[in-house]
């Protein structure tokens, strides 16, 4: 990939890619939040099995997608839909998996960004995702769900995230966010945030999870296709 072709954020924190950028392009609407402060009722972040699995799926090229495990929200939380084969975790993030700080669709019920992990991702992702779930669900602030976590990380709950861990955005389905729709295809590569500085690039955050994320841009989506030049 050569480098004009290529887009390449750090963070000091964990934010699955759009979490990383988005949410610092955006704009305050006369400096009040547009979003709701508190979860909406659940069925607005809920979809049909069927729509939300293939939605998942469109997150990685199907080679991979079609062999993965899909996991999809319920009223309980996230569960298995689909036992893979190859290691691979995909699923259909929610507002609560944004970063904590500087982020007005925290709780914005239309997000759905599709995602899939490699083997070393999931190990810690997968678990990442349930916590903040099972805290979203039971009613918990953006503020009690930080602290929650932490509380998680530090009983051990929150595997250290493993050499090679990386993971697939390449859906032209999703929906990141109302300013930027489906972004760009991008993969993320993760690393403990103690090792990022050794990137070059560091952003720095504070949020419980310290992982380092370097998002890179490619030019196709997930079925193939070009994206735009963008």
């Amino acid at each position: 990939m050569n480098r004009n072709r290529s887009v390449a954020v750090v963070c000091a924190i964990l934010a699955l890619a759009y979490d990383v950028v988005t949410p610092q392009r955006m704009p305050a609407q006369d400096g009040k939040n547009p979003y709701p402060t508190s979860m909406a009722p659940l069925d607005q972040y809920l979809m049909d099995r069927n729509d939300e699995i293939a939605l998942a799926r469109s997150a990685a090229p199907p080679s991979i997608s079609q062999h993965a495990t899909v996991l999809v929200l319920g009223k309980n939380g996230f569960d298995t839909a689909v036992q893979g084969t190859n290691g691979f975790v995909c699923n259909v993030d929610r507002s609560w998996e944004d970063a904590f700080e500087n982020t007005p669709e925290f709780w914005n019920s239309k997000r759905r960004g599709p995602i899939c992990f490699n083997q070393a991702a999931a190990k810690t992702m997968v678990p990442l995702i349930m916590i903040r779930t099972r805290l979203a669900l039971a009613g918990k602030s953006k503020a009690e769900i930080k602290e929650g976590l932490k509380a998680a990380i530090e009983k051990g709950e929150l595997p250290a995230i493993e050499p090679g861990a990386m993971c697939y955005m390449m859906s032209k389905q999703g929906h990141l966010s109302d300013r930027d729709g489906h972004w760009y295809p991008h993969l993320m590569f993760f690393a403990p945030a103690k090792d990022a500085e050794s990137w070059g690039q560091v952003i720095g955050g504070a949020d419980p999870e310290q992982i380092a994320v370097f998002a890179v841009k490619v030019d196709k989506w997930s079925d193939g296709t070009d994206a735009p030049n963008q």
